[in-house]
């Protein structure tokens, strides 16, 4: 038996198609649509709503560190859409929980040297000014 589906293409561009419902694969070069998508419906599990594909030739290519030719192989790309609400597992990314940023006060102060000024960096607790008056006024109150 041959192996259709050999790998996802992972790229920024397919990652965006994929957060819309179209997800890009390779495939093999004599793989032709109705066998693509009876793969991706058994590897997968979920309903195909169309396919594309685009073969891409074989390239010769140049050195020149090496002062020689090299051979790009050619592949097949499919890219197939799915039912809406559908996923593919392979192309989900983690969701990064946002930690609180930490701003930095700069202040400036003359130098014992012929007056240069000298940047002073001090790391922030991560509040807002007014976070911080809000406190004082709350502490004054009792």
């Amino acid at each position: 038996m041959q192996v259709i589906l050999k790998a996802p293409k992972i790229s920024e561009k397919s990652m965006k198609q994929a957060a819309t419902g179209l997800y890009t694969f390779l495939v093999d070069k004599k793989a032709r649509k109705p066998e693509i998508i009876i793969a991706v419906k058994k590897a997968f599990g979920v309903d195909v709503l169309g396919i594309k594909t685009i073969n891409f030739k074989s390239e010769e290519k140049y050195q020149r560190s090496r002062k020689g030719t090299f051979i790009m192989p050619g592949y097949k790309k499919a890219m197939i859409q799915v039912k809406n609400g559908q996923k593919i597992a392979l192309f989900e990314t983690a969701v990064e929980e946002k930690e609180p940023e930490v701003k930095a006060e700069t202040k400036e102060k003359k130098s014992l040297l012929k007056g240069t000024k000298v940047k002073i960096e001090r790391a922030g607790s991560g509040q807002s000014e007014d976070q911080k008056i809000g406190r004082s006024e709350k502490k004054e109150d009792k």
